[in-house]
């Protein structure tokens, strides 16, 4: 019986079951017999032609090696075939049947492409005999047979359980199958196993499919869920306890912000009412004690940084240090006295060196400058602004005072209202109960007034404060215009100043300025003089405009002519021109006066 194996890595190996051969393989004449009833060449186990010298004393032919167990078509697995070599196939022997392989030299058989989820093969060639048992008796070696579907015309389809069977099927495609020993052609055919597409086969590969994208969602789902940061806990509703809790969290620096979420909660949702008040103040007055240790630490964080900004700028300055002495010893290598007794090889590699450290020396210099501008601008900013500062300063600090005396004026008359309509409230349960002896609310009364006395106080004191400073304040507004109008004015007189400075320049050096004012207007024509200047130098008998300009082309292509001849018209005491010839011969040519303009300028 025929096998096929598949192994880790999708290689196909082969098995032949020796209890199902039927014809013994001692007998050659009948196996070539066998074959040449179906046309083709006598072949051995191994695919070798079969020699005619048997000797039937031995039972054997003598040109066929001895049978090892290592032979395949013996039940043991052969050795791994190289991809590059065409597989041998051997002959199958089932019950009813048998099946001779294809000529290994021919190609292999076409087939469809696979459709998805392919459990169904389409089986071709069959014996026109053929019967649905023989058809299970030979594809079913190659795996576990669902369903077949038989046709009159010689091909069925073969439904089977797992997909991996389908591959095992279409290796039989190709071999002849002959019925018993009959050589009938009835009884004969060539299998075509190939690909089939079932709607079964879809429906059970969509439904995979939806199941593994199901299973995707659902892990996603879960990884997010995974990841997804943790809602934060509920606020727990106001009460005395809790509020007593919340105070106790404000004063503690690791529990402030949790402190500060609950205390915004229960703010924003109406907590806040006449008898929780104080409790509220409370908490905003620890809350406000923070400040202060913000601002420390915002001080010394800043601090750590001019810190580590002086290190890192002394560090980069001894690194510049180090890159100069080595620099320094690459130019002193290069002197004629030390650079003769090297040899070609190590002066390139010190010239390379040398390069390389002094691009690094550069960038690092770049950096360390643009270090020190920065520190200098900001030093001269601060020079400036100094005065404005100080005074937006004093002038934000009394503001900020004002608006302060402000509110606590505000939050006094609030407060005295409050306790007035609480004495009104007492006075009226008083006259309704008509209990004037009684101590305890007498006590109330007294201790109510004098708060309202001492509030009364505390309020004249803040008003007074406040004009203070309002008077304060405004007497820094009119001393700030009347600096303003100060700097207007020196500024009017530094103005007016220069001005007159200008003028006088102008008179007294009006040649000084038409002597200033250049011809050379970039940097560009300033090389193009002197590109043409040494052109010129080179050829004392002067030369023409196309011929200067052909030369010029060789390094620019968008040099052009009038440009040219502008910019050495504009120099007279450098070039100047003449004309050369007679006739038709005439030719302007330019030549270099430089010499001679130097002396006249």
């Amino acid at each position: 019986m025929f096998l096929v194996q598949y192994t880790a890595d999708n290689s196909r190996t082969l098995n032949v079951d020796s209890t199902a051969m039927t014809l013994p393989m001692s007998d050659p004449t009948a196996w070539a017999t066998a074959m040449n009833n179906l046309g083709m060449a006598p072949l051995g186990i191994a695919g070798q032609p079969i020699l005619p010298d048997f000797d039937p004393a031995l039972g054997m032919m003598t040109g066929i090696p001895p049978i090892t167990p290592m032979m395949p078509g013996l039940g043991i697995v052969p050795p791994p075939i190289p991809p590059d070599m065409p597989v041998v196939k051997e002959i199958i022997h089932c019950k009813s049947c048998t099946l001779f392989p294809p000529n290994p030299n021919l190609p292999p058989p076409a087939t469809r492409e696979r459709p998805p989820g392919c459990k169904t093969v389409f089986v071709g060639g069959l014996p026109e005999n053929g019967t649905e048992q023989i058809i299970v008796e030979v594809f079913e070696q190659c795996g576990e047979i669902i369903a077949i579907r038989k046709s009159k015309k010689n091909f069925c389809h073969i439904r089977f359980a797992e997909e991996y069977m389908v591959d095992k099927a279409l290796y039989l495609s190709g071999y002849r199958i002959r019925l018993g020993s009959s050589t009938d052609k009835k009884d004969t055919g060539r299998l075509h196993v190939d690909f089939a597409q079932a709607r079964d086969d879809l429906y059970e590969w969509e439904c995979k499919q939806r199941m593994l994208a199901r299973e995707e969602r659902h892990r996603r789902r879960m990884e997010e869920e995974r990841l997804r940061p943790p809602s934060p806990p509920p606020v727990v509703h106001y009460s005395d306890h809790e509020c007593s809790i919340v105070a106790e969290k404000l004063k503690d620096d690791s529990k402030f912000s949790e402190a500060v979420q609950t205390l915004l909660t229960w703010i924003e949702r109406g907590e806040v009412n006449r008898r929780s008040a104080n409790n509220f103040y409370s908490m905003i007055q620890s809350a406000n004690s923070h400040v202060r240790r913000l601002v420390n630490e915002k001080a010394a964080h800043e601090k750590d940084m001019e810190e580590a900004k002086e290190k890192f700028k002394q560090a980069l300055s001894g690194i510049l240090i180090q890159f100069e002495q080595i620099v320094a010893v690459y130019h002193s290598a290069s002197k004629q006295k030390a650079w003769d007794h090297f040899t070609k090889a190590q002066r390139k590699n010190i010239s390379v060196w040398c390069k390389q450290a002094e691009e690094i020396r550069n960038i690092h210099n770049d950096e360390l400058m643009g270090i020190r501008r920065e520190e200098e601008m900001e030093m001269s900013d601060d020079e400036i602004e100094e005065m404005t500062e100080t005074k937006e300063t004093e002038e934000s600090a009394l503001v900020s005072q004002a608006e302060a005396l402000k509110e606590e004026n505000d939050s006094l008359r609030w407060q005295l209202d409050a306790y007035r309509n609480e004495v009104e409230l007492l006075k009226q349960e008083q006259g309704k109960v008509h209990r004037e002896d009684d101590p305890n609310k007498e006590q109330q009364l007294k201790l109510l007034q004098q708060a309202l006395q001492g509030m009364q106080q505390h309020l004249l004191k803040v008003q007074e404060e406040y004009k203070k400073k309002e008077a304060e304040l405004e007497k820094l507004k009119d001393d700030k215009l009347q600096v303003e109008k100060m700097l207007e004015n020196l500024k009017e007189k530094e103005s007016c100043a220069s001005r007159l400075c200008a003028s006088n320049q102008d008179s007294e050096y009006p040649l000084e300025k038409t002597m200033n004012s250049s011809p050379i207007k970039s940097e560009r024509e300033a090389l193009l003089v002197g590109i043409i200047s040494t052109f010129l130098h080179v050829h004392p008998f002067g030369a023409s405009i196309e011929y200067i300009c052909s030369y010029l082309h060789r390094l620019d292509n968008k040099i052009c002519t009038s440009d040219v001849e502008c910019l050495m018209g504009r120099l007279q005491h450098t070039f100047k021109q003449e004309m050369t010839g007679v006739g038709a011969s005439l030719e302007k040519r330019w030549k270099f006066c430089g010499f001679e303009g130097l002396k006249l300028t």
